[in-house]
């Protein structure tokens, strides 16, 4: 099936981690481990792979805040 879709153009690889990260921001790492299968490891690199973490954000925008405008 791989091959098939490559030969259309389809990028699968990039296809399945996009929806794979999409299912890691939204469960926790044991359910995930169970819906797709793989070792409760692996679910937890994903999940942490894609943890939302806005501190950086956060202090960009207090950063900017602090600074006059133009």
């Amino acid at each position: 099936m791989t091959q098939k879709l490559g030969r259309h153009g389809i990028p699968v690889r990039t296809a399945r981690n996009a929806a794979l990260a999409a299912l890691a921001a939204d469960l926790p790492s044991p359910i995930l481990a169970d819906v797709t299968v793989m070792h409760r490891h692996t679910a937890l690199r994903w999940v942490a792979y894609v943890r939302r973490d806005w501190a950086e954000y956060l202090a960009a925008r207090a950063a900017d805040e602090d600074t006059p405008p133009l």
